[in-house]
């Protein structure tokens, strides 16, 4: 097939010229591994390698902080670790030993609630 069309990319810099030196060392040109691709999407009728999910990964703070897999930063470093301390040693503060406590506490509550109705006001 003649080439007859001109594509023009924007990349970073660094990327193409390592990209680059990589593909010289295998014998062909940015053009002609572009070229290579756009032929195996028509092929495969998609990308012709595997798009992967992003992983969590650990910020290093010493806090725990992360960024999730759809990006997100998850800081932890602003965290009032002081004041949950603080509420754990508050009197009143209820403590579940597990979660089954917990539920049955939360209906308990539920089935204790009054509901208040419009008319009721």
């Amino acid at each position: 097939m003649p080439k007859n069309t001109t594509i023009n990319l924007r990349v970073d810099s660094e990327v193409k010229e390592q990209a680059g030196e990589i593909l010289a060392e295998l014998g062909m040109t940015l053009s002609e591994a572009f070229n290579l691709m756009l032929h195996q999407v028509r092929i495969v009728r998609g990308l012709p390698f595997e798009i992967k999910q992003r992983l969590p990964y650990e910020l290093n703070d010493g806090y725990g902080s992360y960024v999730c897999e759809f990006g997100h930063i998850h800081n932890y470093s602003k965290f009032d670790f002081e004041a949950v301390e603080r509420e754990i040693k508050n009197p009143s503060t209820k403590i579940y030993n597990n979660t089954g406590e917990m539920w049955a506490d939360i209906h308990a509550e539920g089935d204790n609630a009054q509901i208040q109705t419009a008319a009721d006001r």
